[in-house]
């Protein structure tokens, strides 16, 4: 028989050996902890710090499949990069959280992330994706019958639709979004958006009742920007009113509340325009040199912003390095422990086969089919962890694909704006010929002279020539491969001006813009793209630019 303290030695060493592995073991909540650590470390403006921890634990998120952790570690990270000013990172950043979201996670996630992506688009001025992503987080938010999120989206989305001059649907939206945010923060926001609204569509009583309901509630610094808002609406109202000493009065008032730096563009040039009307030129001029001034002031922040976001990425990388190191270290001593308690075990059943050889035979050959149990399942767990980093490469080269992709789109855009360039500065070129052929042939008229003919056949030459340079839809093809064949093959009714009109549409023109280049007024170009939109589709409300750029 085997004594009783030799069982509780076995006890003994077998605790001493397992114990070790406690300290290996991190758990989701560990995670959600990290994760609160880096968000307050992200609010104390501590991004290097923030960004740290929030890498770290995105690696263990992953390597662990816990999706509810690697995608608020993730979200977070695109809110580091959107404090910073950052906003093609914190989009990236964004898109692999709503990847997350939509494969592993629920609605509400989904909602969240796609609102994020929502306002990046806003602040970069890309209005109707910002719409499409603020109507997605709109739709998720009825789905779940979430009534306060819905509400804070309908917000956004009359704010959108005020920046397109969709007066009336933009109404339709703060409607819902006052009654669904009646119980909440957001309701302060949704009146003096409603205020907005109301000017815009020109209902100037109405908007100046709900600013006298406003103003008494708007104490306190977190109010600063609602406050602006709605002094600013009670200056356009006396403008249109024609009282400028109001005017000015509350457009004073907007300024001293403002504490958002961007916004003093707007009140700069509101102040111009008043001043211009009020016939005080000097004023109105010094304004407009604020205005050039703010935005010097603004690009130099963001290039200071973006140069301290380099030295952040430069410390991160260092950081992961390190992490990767450690873990490789890590894994090299749960090896060697591995390996030792193999040694253990093989110790031990020596022992028992010294001391107790005749009573154990049988023991012993359990022993031995458990060790080879252990060894099977180790070579599973190996199995397993080689899988994963079989996935873990697919998804880098995943992500190299998708960079790549964004490199080759980005190359496109900067092509197709030298093209634009050209394409404004041949207008150009032709118009002032034109000009220049007009002029001289009434002084010829008048003068019946020689050398200013000679002039006139010569410019002539030189504008054929300049029509003949004009090899634009050639450039767009190379830029644009297979654009203009797949637009003919879709609608072979459309002639060359029309495709040369989409052209510039697909470049994201502006209807001023274009009409420039085709020397017509912009209420003809309107005209000819309300034309084009109705030989293309049946639909009236059909978005032309959202269609070529799907094609």
């Amino acid at each position: 028989m085997i004594p009783h303290t030799f069982h509780k030695s076995l006890i003994y060493i077998f605790f001493l050996l397992f114990l070790p592995f406690q300290a290996f073991a991190i758990t989701p909540k560990d995670c959600e902890k990290m994760i609160i650590e880096g968000v307050e470390a992200m609010n104390k403006k501590d991004f290097t710090k923030s960004l740290q921890i929030l890498t770290k634990t995105r690696k263990i998120a992953q390597d662990n499949k816990w999706y509810r952790e690697e995608f608020l570690a993730t979200n977070n990270i695109g809110a580091n990069y959107y404090m910073r000013l950052d906003y093609g990172e914190a989009l990236n950043n964004y898109l692999d959280a709503y990847k997350i979201a939509v494969a592993h996670l629920d609605e509400k996630s989904e909602m969240t992330v796609l609102n994020n992506i929502a306002i990046l688009y806003s602040r970069d001025n890309k209005i109707d994706k910002a719409k499409e992503y603020f109507s997605k987080a709109y739709e998720l938010a009825g789905k779940v019958n979430n009534n306060t999120s819905k509400g804070l989206y309908a917000i956004n989305l009359t704010i959108v639709y005020n920046e397109k001059g969709d007066y009336k649907t933009a109404k339709k939206y703060i409607d819902e979004a006052l009654k669904l945010t009646v119980n909440s923060p957001y309701y302060l926001l949704a009146k003096s958006t409603d205020m907005e609204t109301l000017v815009n569509l020109q209902k100037y009583d109405e908007a100046e009742k709900i600013a006298n309901e406003l103003l008494p509630k708007l104490n306190g610094v977190e109010y600063s920007e609602h406050k602006t808002q709605v002094f600013y609406n009670l200056s356009v109202i006396a403008e249109h009113k024609n009282d400028l000493q109001k005017s000015f009065h509350y457009l004073e008032l907007a300024e001293k509340s403002n504490l958002n730096y961007d916004f003093k563009e707007n009140l700069f040039e509101r102040f111009s325009k008043l001043y211009k009307k009020a016939n005080n030129i000097d004023h109105a001029v010094a304004y407009k040199d604020s205005i050039m001034a703010v935005k010097d002031s603004v690009n130099r922040i963001k290039n200071g912003q973006l140069f301290e976001n380099s030295k952040i990425k430069f410390e991160l990388q260092n950081s992961q390095k390190d992490l990767a190191e450690s873990q490789g270290k890590l894994t090299t001593q749960r090896s060697y422990f591995i390996k030792g308690i193999l040694l253990a075990i093989f110790i031990i059943a020596i022992i028992f086969w010294a001391l107790r050889n005749s009573i154990v035979k049988n023991k012993q050959q359990k022993i031995i089919e458990q060790n080879n149990a252990e060894i099977a399942k180790l070579e599973l767990e190996k199995e397993k962890k080689n899988k994963e980093i079989l996935e873990n490469q697919l998804k880098e080269k995943e992500v190299s694909a998708l960079l790549e992709e964004e490199k080759y789109k980005n190359e496109i855009e900067a092509k197709n704006r030298k093209l634009t360039t050209k394409a404004l500065q041949l207008s150009t070129k032709i118009e002032l010929i034109d000009d220049l052929i007009n002029t001289l042939s009434r002084e010829s008229d008048d003068l019946n002279n020689v050398d200013i003919s000679n002039i006139i056949k010569q410019f002539k030459i030189l504008q054929k020539q300049t029509h003949e340079e004009e090899s634009f839809l050639v450039h767009f093809e190379e830029v644009n491969q297979g654009f203009l064949s797949r637009l003919k093959q879709l609608h072979p009714d459309l002639n060359s001006n029309d495709i040369r009109f989409l052209s510039y549409v697909y470049m994201n023109l502006s209807v001023k813009e274009i009409s420039t280049i085709f020397n017509i007024t912009p209420e003809a170009c309107r005209k000819r793209k309300e034309r084009i939109t109705k030989k293309i589709g049946d639909d009236e409300n059909l978005d032309l630019y959202t269609y070529i750029t799907s094609i």
